[in-house]
C-alpha cells in the first residue's frame, strides 16, 4: 500500500513522464520496504524489477527533490500534499540554465578583475622603469644596469 501511494505521489510530481513504469515502481518499492523496516538491497529490487542500478538511483534522487521525500513516515501516511512539483526534467533545466548565467556573471567579473590587474602592472612596470637610474652614454640616457661581472 505505501508504494502504491508513493507511486501516486510521484505520478502526481510528474516524474513519471518519460520514464518507464519500472524505473519508478523500483523506486517506490525501495522507499516503502525501507519505511516498513524490511531489508532490502537495491541489487534485489533491480533483480525484481528489471532495471540498471544509475536508473533507480535517478528515481530516487529525483524523487529526493520532491515536497513528500522531506515528510516523516508518520506524516507521509497520514498528510496528502495537494502542490505539485515541476517535471524533474524542467527543474534539471532550471538548474543548468542558472548554473550557465552564474558562469557567465563570473567570466565577467574575472575579465574585469584580470584588466584592472593587467592595468596595475603597466603602471608598475612604468614606475619602475621611471625609477631606475639613468647613464648618460654616446649622446643618449641608458638605464644602468648592475654588471653582472661586478657581483663577482
Amino acid at each position: 500500500m505505501t508504494a502504491l501511494r508513493l507511486l501516486q505521489r510521484m505520478k502526481r510530481d510528474w516524474m513519471h513522464t518519460g520514464r518507464r513504469p519500472s524505473g519508478l515502481c523500483g523506486a517506490a518499492l525501495l522507499v516503502a520496504a525501507r519505511m516498513h523496516d524490511f531489508r532490502r538491497t537495491v541489487k534485489e529490487v533491480i533483480r525484481v524489477v528489471k532495471v540498471c542500478e544509475s536508473t533507480l538511483r535517478k528515481r530516487l534522487t529525483e524523487f529526493e527533490d520532491t515536497p513528500t521525500s522531506q515528510l516523516t513516515i508518520d506524516e507521509f501516511m497520514k498528510i496528502d500534499l495537494e502542490e505539485e512539483c515541476d517535471p524533474p526534467s524542467f527543474t534539471a533545466g532550471q538548474k543548468k540554465l542558472k548554473i550557465q548565467q552564474l558562469e557567465k556573471a563570473l567570466s565577467k567579473k574575472l575579465e574585469d578583475f584580470e584588466g584592472e590587474i593587467s592595468s596595475y602592472q603597466d603602471e608598475i612596470e612604468i614606475e619602475l622603469e621611471n625609477s631606475r637610474p639613468k647613464v648618460h652614454l654616446g649622446g643618449r640616457w641608458h638605464v644602468a644596469r648592475a654588471c653582472p661581472c661586478a657581483a663577482a
